[in-house]
């Protein structure tokens, strides 16, 4: 019997209303497991309703039973990652240990949800002027939504929604109808931890539910982590309604390797960062740029590398690296690497057409490098979210820095080099939001914050970190006076006798 997902509204499951679903399949035989029920208007009409009301006390709730509760949905999260790992495998078709790194890089943001009194701190003036004060509070702002992508189903939303409810928002996730479990799943943990009902709402969909978060009058803010193109749409119709955004798009990002690097290192780094997670990841090297002469033996290295990748089912603990989310995401992805040498690249290695025994229907693609490839060709222009590396050829430092900033896209970077000065430079002159010296993906901790330059971000505020907290939150700001008590008319006085 296929499993169902629904939605999950003011702290319960919520059947689907709209009549219809969408399927889920499992990457790694391309059967389909699973039927998500894609919300109407009407229910995420209901879940912003259910999470306007929680916010009415919500909001006014003390910052110790916030953290408490989280505390506690903390716990049952480390308790629970194995089982929300396998349901990402299931769904996304990742392996194993990716899965469950996955869990862990989201709760570096619980811990720091956890932490959230130290984030709210306000500021106090005193005697700004003869017994006037000022003091900067910071409030929530009410209900906020989340929708995020397929690749990482359950990080994500950890990225958004522990420091937006610490914060005392309520909170309603549209996850990506491709892998919905994990959401439903770190839903009802959050209601065993004793999150009161309506603060964390899950509606499933398609562009209808989204268009309506977009859209509705009482959603304060949206957060979205997606492709550049939806990322875009997202901020201008958000932005149009009145609403907070932050938007974060897509990327190509580039591994600058200097003749004087450790060049094993480099192969290294750009194989793990290339095809960690089969590539579907906004952080992933999609392109290294090889300085002078080193490229014909930066490229060896990383073919050698790359062959012995051990691709199979994610539920295989000998698997490096799994399928792919749709055979139609397999496909364009394909496309690219078929289409590579008529646009001017040398093709390394070929990995379409591949199979895994036993698995023939799954949505199988092997490891593709591209040398030599021109910055004209599509497969340099574009973000593929696949495995598959193109390395450039520049002659001089200065030559791979521009090459790097022409890019339309400024997510993140790397450069790789023995040279601290020229890393420092590097640092300094590039165009992106997050930087790696011999570091392939400079993904940052929790509590520095999370996001790109130029077409990798559309609003002002980056994910999580500090960022994440002035996002979810308001400034407010109080001026006070207060008659000196000397000052007071004659008459009872109940207070502190005066010794002056």
């Amino acid at each position: 019997m296929t499993k169902i997902v629904n939605h999950w509204i003011g702290g319960k499951t919520a059947e689907g209303a709209s009549g219809t679903y969408g399927p889920v399949t499992d990457p790694a035989t391309g059967e389909v497991t699973t039927k998500v029920a894609f919300a109407s208007v009407e229910e995420v009409d209901a879940a912003v309703a259910a999470a306007k009301d929680a916010f009415a006390t919500w909001g006014q709730s003390s910052l110790a039973q916030r953290t408490s509760i989280l505390f506690k949905f903390r716990a049952l999260l480390d308790e629970h990652r194995d089982e929300i790992a396998a349901l990402i495998t299931a769904e996304h078709g990742k392996v194993h240990s990716d899965a469950l790194g996955e869990v862990a890089r989201g709760l570096e943001i619980v811990d720091l949800a956890c932490g959230i009194s130290v984030q709210l701190k306000g500021e106090l003036s005193t005697q700004v002027a003869t017994s006037v004060d000022v003091a900067a509070i910071r409030q929530p702002l009410g209900v906020v939504a989340g929708i995020t992508p397929f690749n990482f189903p359950a990080m994500v939303p950890m990225w958004m929604f522990p420091l937006a409810v610490a914060c005392g928002n309520t909170f309603v996730l549209k996850p990506s109808e491709k892998d919905p479990s994990a959401a439903l799943k770190l839903a009802e943990l959050l209601a065993e931890a004793g999150l009161p009902d309506g603060v964390f709402n899950v509606v499933h969909g398609d562009k209808v539910a989204v268009d309506r978060l977009l859209e509705h009058p009482d959603v304060k803010a949206v957060s979205f982590v997606g492709s550049t193109p939806i990322a875009r749409y997202i901020h201008s119709t958000a932005s149009a309604h009145g609403k907070r955004v932050q938007a974060l798009g897509g990327a190509k990002n580039h591994m600058l390797v200097l003749p004087d690097a450790d060049l094993d290192a480099a192969a290294d780094a750009a194989v793990s960062a290339a095809y960690g997670s089969a590539g579907e990841r906004c952080m992933a090297i999609s392109a290294v740029v090889a300085v002078g002469s080193i490229g014909d033996e930066l490229v060896q290295k990383i073919r050698e590398r790359a062959e012995k990748i051990k691709i199979g089912p994610g539920t295989d603990p000998t698997s490096e690296m799994g399928p792919l989310i749709t055979a139609a995401h397999r496909d364009k992805v394909a496309s690219y690497v078929s289409g590579a040498a008529a646009e001017g690249a040398e093709v390394v290695l070929d990995g379409t057409g591949y199979t895994v025994e036993g698995h023939e229907d799954g949505h199988w693609i092997g490891i593709s490098l591209l040398d030599k490839v021109p910055t004209g060709a599509k497969a340099y222009q574009d973000e593929i979210f696949g495995p598959v590396l193109s390395v450039l050829r520049v002659d001089t430092y200065e030559d791979g820095v521009a090459l790097i900033n022409a890019s339309p896209y400024g997510n993140g970077t790397a450069i790789f080099t023995r040279d601290g000065g020229a890393a420092r430079r590097f640092q300094l002159e590039i165009e992106a939001g997050m930087v790696g010296v011999n570091v392939p993906i400079p993904v940052p901790v929790g509590y520095h914050s999370f996001g790109g330059w130029k077409d990798s971000l559309f609003g002002d505020h980056h994910i999580y970190g500090n960022d994440g907290t002035h996002f979810y939150t308001r400034g407010k700001v109080i001026t006070t006076r207060w008659p000196d008590p000397s000052e007071a008319p004659a008459g009872v006085d109940l207070g502190f006798p005066r010794n002056h």
